[in-house]
């Protein structure tokens, strides 16, 4: 009866071992489920909050008229028809930008999967057909309005994790995107840190003056393009909350280290209050590693990052189960 007794704490002992050390861990959808439907069209965002995630993506540009527009660029060729249906509003560069259509002829475009604009093919060539694509472009408020009213149908608190897009271009063009989408953010309900909402930006210099010039309390994540970004934790810590390196920069950080120097990353990041939530997990790309899983376990297991921005929810949600 001991042994028997002594078998089963064992067994359960092993079976809790995974979901305690995933309890913590977020799951963003990245611009919606993305790996079923084209980005950031609200049919995405719907699919993205029946699978479960924690918070699921936007990113902010801003329309001729300051509509924030969520859209992953600030150019519109390479998922829209606009050149089909506005040939010639490029500008000397050849291409379209967000910032130079009104939100109305925004809303007379279609979305469909992104493509190369050298060949016209679909980056992701087994994802949704390009034909068959009659999606539409929305407003961050729209957005909002319908992850919010799932929740309350759903009785589900998904939040929402906004990019503030290429800050410096929107300066340029005499437009303060951080400021609008503050204001958007605050109306609806989302203006401190205790809210379900994460903001972002790749501009070091944009994410500080959201926090101290902008006076936002909201969770703030720095995002990381380069290697070198590990260096300025400290820096970073002053304001944010969190980074978000890639992954190629995680393995890049890891190649050649030892499961010690591995882990001192993450905690050199717990030691100053800063969460990794790294990008972009795709199960059809995971070029540095033989299977999707063998990524997850790389970035959650062996570093034990907090959180992964994912085309595939549903995929990671199950890996964590």
């Amino acid at each position: 009866m001991k042994f028997i007794l002594i078998l089963a704490l064992l067994l359960f002992s092993n079976c809790a071992m995974p979901e305690d050390q995933f309890a913590e861990k977020i799951v963003i959808a990245h611009r919606g489920a993305s790996g079923y439907l084209p980005e950031h069209t609200m049919e995405s965002k719907a699919m993205a909050f029946a699978m479960g995630p924690d918070y699921i993506e936007q990113d902010i540009v801003l329309s001729k008229d300051d509509v924030p527009i969520v859209i992953h660029d600030i150019f519109l060729e390479e998922v829209t028809n606009v050149k089909t249906i506005f040939p010639e509003r490029n500008r000397s560069d050849g291409r379209y930008y967000v910032i130079d259509f009104t939100l109305a002829e925004l809303k007379s475009l279609t979305v469909h999967e992104r493509i190369h604009l050298g060949t016209g093919k679909t980056v992701f060539p087994n994802r949704y057909p390009l034909e068959d694509s009659h999606f539409r472009l929305h407003t961050l408020s729209e957005e909002i309005s319908m992850i919010q009213g799932l929740n309350k149908s759903t009785g589900k608190n998904i939040g929402i994790y906004p990019e503030i897009k290429n800050p410096g271009f929107h300066k340029e063009n005499g437009k303060d995107i951080s400021s609008i989408v503050l204001k958007v953010l605050d109306s609806t309900g989302y203006s401190k840190k205790t809210d379900p909402c994460i903001l972002q930006c790749f501009d070091a210099i944009e994410l500080r003056r959201i926090r101290e010039e902008l006076d936002s309390d909201l969770f703030l994540t720095q995002l990381m393009e380069l290697p070198e970004g590990f260096e300025n934790l400290e820096t970073y810590s002053s304001y944010a909350d969190a980074i978000g390196p890639s992954i190629e920069q995680l393995i890049l950080y890891a190649h050649g280290k030892s499961d010690a120097e591995k882990k001192s990353l993450i905690q050199r990041s717990r030691d100053l209050n800063l969460k990794i939530h790294a990008y972009t997990f795709r199960k059809d790309e995971h070029p540095n590693f033989e299977t999707f899983e063998k990524l997850l376990d790389f970035s959650f297991r062996e570093l034990d990052i907090d959180g992964g921005f994912t085309d595939f929810p549903d995929a990671v949600k199950e890996y964590f189960k």
